[in-house]
């Protein structure tokens, strides 16, 4: 029983400190076994430390590399977001006139004032400011089926 004590308290130490004091021979066994037991303690406790310092800097250093990751990937979100508003922002080319004049295009026949269309973006309105607009007629009797 006292065995078991002794391997789960010491384990590979304790087997350590006696092949060494027989090795070595010192005057006083006894001391240098303390100090063996001492330093050892404080060498395990030391690289313990390492080792946990050493885990902690792979996870920052991991999590680093995920936030610098993910901060390039938003970056070219953006990049292509703004690509898309730029795109959007463009001016539409409008074909309008506000007399009855023929207008001459680059490659296109002559057109009438009242043959133009306006070209817009979808969702915006087609008025033209400034030009009377005609309304569809309705049925003005009022009565419903």
């Amino acid at each position: 029983m006292e065995t078991d004590y002794l391997k789960r308290c010491f384990g590979n130490c304790l087997s350590q400190a006696l092949a060494e004091v027989v090795k070595i021979r010192p005057s006083d066994p006894i001391e240098y076994l303390a100090h063996w037991l001492y330093h050892y303690e404080k060498i395990t406790k030391t690289k313990e430390k390492d080792r946990q310092e050493e885990i902690q800097l792979k996870e920052e250093y991991d999590d680093s590399l995920k936030e610098t990751r993910m901060t390039e990937v938003l970056k070219q979100e953006e990049d292509q977001i703004h690509q898309e508003y730029e795109k959007c922002r463009q001016p539409l080319i409008c074909v309008a006139s506000s007399t009855k004049k023929t207008v001459f295009l680059k490659n296109t026949k002559p057109l009438e004032k009242g043959t133009l269309r306006q070209e817009c973006l979808p969702g915006t309105s087609s008025v033209v400011p400034g030009t009377p607009q005609q309304t569809p007629p309705s049925d003005s009797s009022g009565q419903t089926d």
